[in-house]
């Protein structure tokens, strides 16, 4: 079981060098998506006025980047070094983000993500969130997901939000009943 925590001030200058090795990855798994066209890496002062990120292992072998979007949370990255792929760290650090946000009072978390990469939109479905229609994008996160089209990244396959509403007692909902509860309702 990996240890899932805050990151200490002293480990944002890792968390670069384990997002270019995840990026790096990404590229070599799906061929027709370059990463040339990704934002490059963040630096140590970046990662340091992000909302909040947890990290897996000490050192860090991963991380999760959250932010605040239509205040609610919003997972910016999630990066796990190839190293360490197919633990399941990449869950833990979804579960333990979710788990933070709820307790810090939100509602649900929001993310960006390709639709057709089997490690990407499928896995985040499988931790409980669901596809957001046009319409139901707030500002925020419509503007993010125009920030995205102006990269190019849409260029390189179908890009999604996705939404998972942030419930006590349970760590995700079925996406069937997301559909139908009102946005704001936990």
């Amino acid at each position: 079981m990996w240890e899932i925590r805050p990151a200490a001030l002293s480990e944002f200058a890792l968390l670069p060098a384990i997002e270019a090795e995840a990026d790096e990855a990404f590229e070599a798994l799906t061929p027709a998506i370059s990463t040339a066209r990704f934002p490059p890496p963040g630096d140590a002062a970046e990662y340091a006025a992000a909302f909040h990120i947890m990290v897996a292992g000490r050192p860090p072998v991963g991380f999760v980047r959250l932010e605040i979007v239509d205040g609610g949370a919003h997972l910016e990255q999630l990066a796990v070094s190839p190293d360490y792929a197919g633990q399941g760290i990449g869950r833990a650090l979804v579960t333990a983000a979710k788990a933070w946000a709820r307790e810090a009072g939100f509602r649900h978390m929001t993310l960006c993500t390709f639709r057709d990469v089997p490690f990407n939109a499928p896995f985040y479905a499988s931790c409980g969130f669901v596809e957001m229609r046009a319409q139901d994008l707030g500002e925020e996160l419509r503007q993010l997901r125009q920030h995205e089209a102006g990269l190019g990244m849409d260029a390189l396959g179908v890009r999604v939000a996705m939404e998972a509403v942030l419930t006590q007692g349970r760590d995700w909902q079925d996406p069937a009943e997301q559909r139908l509860r009102p946005r704001g309702m936990g």
